[in-house]
């Protein structure tokens, strides 16, 4: 039987954009349910194995407002060892501003990091190291992940070296995009002709997050 994923929805906070993107690549392995900011019947993540943040854009009030009735039911899954899941947007959330769920790490913004290769924090198809294999990625302000190394397994990293996709216990979280499809890179025109799927290694870092190896 597949496993289930929660798949929270928000748009544009947490988009239909990256939340397709998401089902997309997952959904041959993976069975679906929505959640958004409404208030949840008691037992909804019971039968669920994986809660998934996608992209989008937010804040600190954006954040209080999605999460004003679910907080404490996600942080409650993820303290019972539900799996949760971060892209970007979903990522920073995972942060000690918001679910704050992490163990001595940080996600915080990769333009504002030392040795970055970009100060701007507009769409591009970024260079970043997976599991030893150089690449490009999309990327949209997306965040680094910061702390103590010893505490997470780096899946990749940025062209700074920071960590951009790891895995701490039961919370994976990636910085950039791996969920894109052809129509972002191809709404851009520095980046038309540029798209090569990375569906095949966020399948692979859902199932090595919700099998633990």
């Amino acid at each position: 039987m597949k496993p289930t994923i929660a798949l929270f929805l928000y748009d544009p906070k947490c988009s239909v954009q990256s939340g397709n993107g998401v089902i997309r690549s997952l959904q041959a392995h993976y069975n679906f349910k929505i959640f958004s900011i409404n208030p949840l019947e008691d037992n909804f993540f019971d039968d669920v194995d994986m809660i998934v943040i996608p992209g989008g854009f937010g804040d600190a009030s954006t954040f209080n407002s999605a999460f004003k009735y679910t907080k404490d039911r996600v942080k409650t899954f993820v303290h019972n060892g539900g799996k949760y899941l971060g892209i970007c947007m979903g990522a920073y959330w995972a942060g000690q501003h918001y679910f704050d769920i992490l163990d001595s790490v940080d996600a915080v913004q990769y333009s504002t990091r030392p040795n970055t290769d970009t100060r701007r924090p507009h769409a591009k198809n970024i260079s970043v190291t997976w599991k030893n294999q150089p690449m490009n990625m999309f990327w949209y302000d997306g965040c680094a992940l910061v702390g103590n190394p010893t505490k997470f397994n780096t899946i990749a990293t940025y062209a700074n070296g920071d960590a951009m996709a790891i895995i701490q216990n039961n919370i994976g979280l990636i910085g950039c995009h791996p969920e894109a499809e052809s129509f972002w890179y191809n709404s851009y025109t520095w980046m038309q002709g540029k798209y090569i799927s990375k569906h095949d290694l966020l399948l692979d870092f859902a199932n090595q997050l919700n099998t633990g190896c």
